[in-house]
C-alpha cells in the first residue's frame, strides 16, 4: 500500500480506505448483514487499506459499531476517523458527540475527528473550540472537516489555534470534479489532504453508460489491464493532497479496489482521462 502524509500531521495513512456509509444501515439502524461488512472490512485491512471512515449520523451510529467489531484485534493498526453532524456542533455537544463515537467504537481515541457538514447557525470558533479542547484531552488525533468550501475552510483555519485543519472531505470522482476549481488548489497550497468519498460515483464509473469518454475509459483500463474502478481510483491519487475512500461491503470488490494501488497511469494516460471527462 502506497502511504501519504496527513494535512502537515506527522501522520501517513493509506492513499485507500475504506468507506462505510450503508454498513449497518443508511440513516437508520438496520440488524442483519454485519458479519459480511466485518469481513469486508478486516480483508480490507489486511490488504493494506487500514483507513475506516465513519460518521455518528451513520446507520445513526450502528455503523461505528460495526466498525468496532472489524478492528476488535486491530485497533492499533487502523486509523478511524469519525465525523460530528452539522446539529451538534455547538460546544457542549461536541464533546457530548465524541464521547457517543468512542463508547460505540471501543476505542479511548480516535485518529482523525471531523465536522461533517458546515452548520452557519453555530459559530466555527466555538466548534474547533471544543474539537482543541478534545485533541488536548488525547481523545482525538487530528481535526478535520467535511463538505466545506474555500471559505469555510479558511473560516476553520483561522478558528484552529493550537492544531493545523488536517483534512476536508468531499466528493470527488472522475465524473464529479466541482472541486478542482478551487478547493483542490487551494488544500494542495495549504498541505491539507483531501479525502475522496464516493470516488467511484457511488458504482456509475463501473457500470458507467456509453460514449467516447466511456470508450477512452475502457481503452485505458485495457491497456493497464485494469477494470473502471480501478483506473479511476488510480487516477485520483495521482493527485498530490487526494486519498480515496471507496465504500465496499463484497470481498470481490475490495479486492478490486485495492488493486488501484502498486501501478501509475502515465502522465499521457492521465492527461486524456482528464480530458475525456472534463
Amino acid at each position: 500500500m502506497k502511504f501519504k502524509k496527513l494535512g502537515n500531521s506527522k501522520v501517513e495513512i493509506p492513499v485507500l480506505g475504506l468507506g462505510t456509509w450503508g454498513m449497518g444501515g443508511f440513516s437508520s439502524r438496520h440488524l442483519g448483514g454485519e458479519e459480511n461488512a466485518v469481513r469486508a472490512l478486516r480483508l480490507g485491512i489486511e490488504l493494506g487499506m487500514s483507513f475506516i471512515d465513519t460518521a455518528e449520523v451513520y446507520a445513526n451510529g450502528h455503523s461505528e459499531e460495526v466498525v468496532a467489531q472489524a478492528v476488535s484485534e486491530a485497533r492499533e493498526r487502523v486509523f478511524i476517523a469519525t465525523k460530528v453532524s452539522a446539529e451538534n456542533l455547538s460546544f457542549e455537544r461536541v464533546l457530548r458527540s465524541c464521547e457517543s463515537s468512542l463508547k460505540r467504537l471501543k476505542t479511548n481515541y480516535v485518529d482523525l475527528y471531523q465536522v461533517h457538514w458546515p452548520n452557519p447557525r453555530i459559530p466555527i470558533t466555538e466548534t474547533m473550540k471544543a474539537m482543541e479542547q478534545l485533541v488536548a484531552e488525547g481523545k482525538v488525533r487530528n481535526i478535520g472537516v467535511s463538505n466545506f468550501s474555500v471559505q469555510q475552510t479558511r473560516e476553520v483555519q483561522d478558528a484552529l489555534s493550537k492544531i493545523g485543519l488536517a483534512s476536508n472531505q468531499v466528493e470527488y470522482s472522475l465524473v464529479e470534479r466541482s472541486i478542482e476549481g478551487d478547493l483542490l488548489p487551494y488544500c494542495t497550497k495549504e498541505h491539507i489532504t483531501i479525502i475522496a468519498y464516493s470516488p467511484v460515483a457511488r458504482g456509475n464509473i463501473p457500470s458507467g453508460g456509453r460514449g467516447e469518454q466511456w470508450r477512452t475509459l475502457d481503452d485505458i483500463a485495457r491497456k493497464y489491464a485494469k477494470t473502471r474502478a480501478q483506473v479511476a481510483l488510480n487516477w485520483l491519487i495521482t493527485k498530490e493532497p487526494v486519498v480515496a475512500i471507496p465504500k465496499a461491503a463484497n470481498p470481490e470488490h475490495v479486492r478490486e479496489n485495492a488493486g488501484a494501488v502498486g501501478w501509475n497511469l502515465s502522465r499521457e494516460d492521465h492527461d486524456t482521462l482528464s480530458a475525456a471527462f472534463s
